[in-house]
C-alpha cells in the first residue's frame, strides 16, 4: 500500500483524499461490521475480540530503446529522479500498448528501483532505522485509560486501584528481537542469489537477470529511540448503545486482561498522530515521525521503518460498520529544503508496519506479512510515483480482484492462494513473508524474462499469468 504524506489514503471505492497532491495512493480492504452487546456490565463499545475480525482479510496496496524482450538488467539504464533529496535509486525504461492514468493510449513507461543500477554490480547498504512506537490509548478527557473483564465483559476502570485494572498501554518492545531476525533484515538462501541475501534482495535479483553476481541492495537495520503515539477517544465512540459515534481506536485485550492483543485505530486519526503536520524543516516534533527526523534517527537517505505493536487501520464505511484491515503502508514524508541541501525538496521514504497476529481469514498471514510486503514495495516503488511517470504501469486486474496502475508488487499477490513463503530462519522461528510480483508481470511482458521465466517470486507458482489489457480503472 502506498500513502500520501501528509493526508489520507485514497480508497479507490472510497471518497478519502490526500492532502499532499504528489502523493498518490490506492488501497481495497475487506469489510467488517463491528457492534457490541449491553448488558448488567455493558461492555466497552470499542472493545472487541478476534472473532469480530475472523473473516476479513489483511490487505495493502500503496501508492531508452524499447525494452521489449529486454531483461530487467537491460532496461535499467537511466537515472534516478533529479532534483531531490531522497534515497539512492535508478531508472529504467519498457514498451508496451496500455493506457495512462487519465485513459489515454501510452506505450512507453517508465520505472524506479531502489539502490543502484544492477549492470553496475557491486553492494550497496541503505541504513533502515527501525523506530518502536509504542500506543498510548487514553480516555477522551486525555487521562490514561485502564481496564478490567468483569463478568467476562472489558469495561472501563471507574479509578486505577480498581482490582484487575490495567492500563491500556501497547508495546512494541517484545517484537522487536524477532523482527531483526526475519528475513526482512537477515540473510536467508534463496535461488535468485549464489550467497545468502534479505528477502527485498532476493526479489530484486529475481527481476533483474543479467546482474553480476555481486549486484546486491542491502538495508542495515538499527533500532532507534522508542517513540510513544497517544490517541485520545473519541467522545462520541459508543453513543447509541455501542453502535453510533465515532471511534478513534478500538482494542482487544489478551487472555490475562492486560493489554493488548490487537487494535484497530481509525485511519485519520492514525495518519494525523504519525506524520509532522508542518512541511517545513525541521518539522513539527510531536508526533512519532516529526519528533524522529528532528532527533535525526531517520534521515533522507533511509529506509526507515515505524513499528508498531500489532495495530490495523480501519475506517467507517457506512451506518454502524468499520471497514478493516490495513495492515501496513509505504510512503514519504515531505519536507522543504534550505541552504544546507541545496534547497531540493527532502522526501523521507518510510513505512509504517506491525506485527500480523493469527485473526484473519488466511491463516498464513503471520509474523512478517505486512513488513516484508512494504519493504518489498519500497524496493520497487521507492519514491511512490511522486512524479506522476516514474512507476505509473498501464492498468492490471490482479487475480484478487485488486485494480491499479501502479508498480505496487505486493497488492497483487495480497489473498491469492500461497501468498505466504514460510522461512525457517536460525532462531528456529518460522516466518511468512509474503511472495511478490515481479517487475516483468507489470510490464506485461510475455515470456517473463525474470528468473525461471516467472512473475512471482519466491514462490514462482503463486502468479502464473498476465493481467488481461485494461481500460483506465478497469472499465469493461
Amino acid at each position: 500500500m502506498t500513502l500520501g504524506g501528509k493526508g489520507v489514503p485514497k480508497m479507490k471505492e472510497s471518497n478519502f483524499r490526500s492532502r499532499n497532491k504528489w502523493l498518490r495512493a490506492g488501497l481495497v480492504v475487506g469489510l467488517a461490521a463491528l457492534a457490541s452487546g449491553v448488558s448488567v456490565w455493558a461492555q466497552d463499545a470499542d472493545a472487541i475480540t478476534a472473532a469480530d475480525v475472523a473473516g476479513s482479510s489483511l490487505q495493502f496496496t500503496r501508492v531508452n530503446p524499447k525494452a521489449t524482450g529486454m531483461n530487467g538488467t537491460q532496461q535499467a539504464t537511466l537515472p534516478g529522479i533529479p532534483g531531490i533529496d531522497s534515497v539512492l535509486n535508478f531508472s529504467g525504461a519498457y514498451s508496451t500498448p496500455g493506457v495512462d492514468p487519465n485513459g489515454k493510449p501510452n506505450s512507453n513507461w517508465l520505472f524506479n528501483t531502489l539502490g543502484k543500477r544492477p549492470d553496475a554490480g557491486g553492494t550497496t547498504t541503505l541504513n533502515a532505522p527501525i523506530v518502536p512506537v509504542a500506543l498510548d490509548l487514553r480516555n477522551a478527557d486525555g487521562s490514561p485509560r485502564f481496564v478490567r473483564v468483569v463478568n467476562g465483559k472489558t469495561i472501563t476502570c471507574g479509578t486505577p486501584t480498581e482490582p484487575g485494572c490495567q492500563r491500556l498501554m501497547f508495546d512494541p518492545t517484545p517484537f522487536i528481537p524477532l523482527v531483526l531476525e526475519s528475513p526482512v533484515f537477515s540473510n536467508f538462501n534463496y535461488t535468485s542469489s549464489a550467497t545468502p541475501t534479505q528477502f527485498a534482495d532476493a526479489v530484486a535479483r529475481a527481476e533483474y537477470q543479467g546482474a553480476p553476481d555481486d549486484w546486491h541492495t542491502l538495508l542495515a537495520p538499527s533500532v532507534k529511540t522508542a517513540r510513544t503515539m497517544v490517541i485520545n477517544q473519541d467522545p462520541t465512540c459508543g453513543i447509541g448503545a455501542g453502535k453510533g459515534g465515532h471511534c478513534n481506536y478500538r482494542y482487544a485485550i489478551n487472555a490475562d486482561g492486560s493489554c493488548c492483543f490487537f487494535v484497530l485505530i481509525d485511519v485519520n486519526t492514525f495518519v494525523n498522530k504519525l506524520f509532522p503536520s508542518t512541511s517545513t524543516f525541521p518539522p513539527d516534533s510531536s508526533t512519532p515521525m516529526g519528533a524522529a527526523e528532528a532527533a535525526g534517527d531517520i534521515t533522507t537517505k533511509d529506509v526507515s521503518t515505524f513499528f508498531f505493536p500489532p495495530a490495523y487501520l480501519s475506517f467507517p464505511v457506512g451506518k454502524h460498520q468499520t471497514a478493516c484491515c490495513i495492515g501496513g503502508f509505504h510512503s514519504l514524508d515531505v519536507e522543504s529544503g534550505d541552504a544546507s541541501n541545496g534547497k531540493l525538496l527532502r522526501l523521507f521514504v518510510m513505512n509504517y508496519s506491525t506485527w500480523d497476529q493469527p485473526i484473519f481469514r488466511d491463516p498464513t498471514i503471520l509474523d512478517v506479512t505486512g513488513l516484508s510486503h512494504e519493504v518489498s514495495e519500497i524496493y520497487n516503488d521507492p519514491l511512490v510515483a511522486i512524479d506522476g511517470v516514474h512507476d505509473i504501469t498501464p492498468w492490471w486486474l490482479a487475480p484478487n480482484g485488486n485494480c491499479q496502475d501502479d508498480l505496487e508488487v505486493g497488492d497483487v499477490i495480497e489473498g491469492l492462494p500461497r501468498q505466504a513463503f514460510p522461512i525457517r530462519m536460525p532462531n528456529g522461528f518460522t516466518y511468512h513473508p509474503q511472495n511478490e510480483a515481479l517487475l516483468q508481470w507489470f510490464e506485461f511482458q510475455s515470456p517473463s524474462t525474470a528468473i525461471h521465466g516467472a512473475y512471482s517470486y519466491p514462490d514462482i507458482t503463486t502468479l502464473t499469468a498476465l493481467s488481461a489489457p485494461q481500460k483506465a480503472g478497469c472499465a469493461p
